[in-house]
């Protein structure tokens, strides 16, 4: 019985090693692919704005709607601020878009009358607040999108004739007038929600011929006011949409 037990032991411990070498070896497995987030430009957005502005303006003298001279051009400058809502769809690269901005704004200039009595009267141009009712389509690369626009613009616009020497206002007119927009802006997302901009923005707000009156509302002079705007404004927005999409 022990010559028994001890050659199956010695049996066993010869096999162990054999056994041991036909195993497989352990398989390896790749490490899974890194995985890239896509940023998704899809849905509503709210936002502010605020910037810079300049309005360019030329005032012809036209009585009668005959054209005497030109009165002279000035640049109607200073800041803006506003908000914008909108909504963002996206196809692949491709991001297309609705969106209308409503901004306070305060662009004033003037320059001195250059037709009649040259020194006697100063013409001063405002825009105290504007609108852009706008499409767009952009093309994305993960959470920087570029984008154009174009559209509907309106402004708010105040004109103003003084006497020079004192300063007294002699003549004034003031108007809501309508034209149209073309803009190109860079945005960043540097959240699931959020994202920062920068945009230029032109309006083409062409010309029109107004009746200047006094405080009276006797007429002094009728102007045909040439009327284009420059923007440069920074934007922050929030938007209600998924989150960063996994895709590998």
């Amino acid at each position: 019985m022990k010559r028994f037990l001890l050659g199956t032991v010695a049996l066993v411990a010869l096999a162990a090693p054999a056994s041991a070498a036909d195993l497989a070896a352990y398989p390896y497995t790749k490490a899974p692919p890194v995985i890239a987030a896509i940023y998704d430009w899809s849905g509503i957005y709210v936002g502010a704005n605020g910037g810079w502005g300049s309005s360019h303006n030329c005032w012809d003298q036209v009585p009668a709607g005959v054209f005497v001279g030109s009165d002279g051009c000035h640049d109607a400058t200073g800041g803006v601020a506003g908000g914008q809502l909108g909504y963002r769809w996206q196809s692949g690269l491709w991001v297309f878009g609705l969106e209308g901005q409503g901004n306070w704004a305060d662009l004033k200039g003037s320059n001195g009358a250059q037709l009649f009595a040259p020194g006697t009267f100063t013409n001063q141009s405002k825009i105290e607040a504007f609108g852009l009712l706008t499409g767009q389509i952009g093309y994305a690369a993960n959470n920087v999108l570029l984008y154009v626009k174009g559209g509907a613009a309106v402004t708010g616009n105040r004109y103003r004739t003084f006497f020079t020497p004192t300063g007294a206002l002699v003549a004034s007119v003031d108007d809501t007038r309508w034209g149209g927009t073309v803009g190109a802006g860079l945005e960043y997302g540097f959240g699931p929600n959020w994202s920062a901009a920068i945009e230029y923005d032109h309006l083409f707000m062409g010309d029109r011929t107004y009746n200047l009156t006094t405080a009276g509302g006797f007429l002094f002079s009728n102007q045909r006011i040439n009327q284009d705007v420059d923007l440069v404004t920074v934007r922050v927005n929030y938007k209600w949409g998924g989150p960063p999409i996994a895709k590998y």
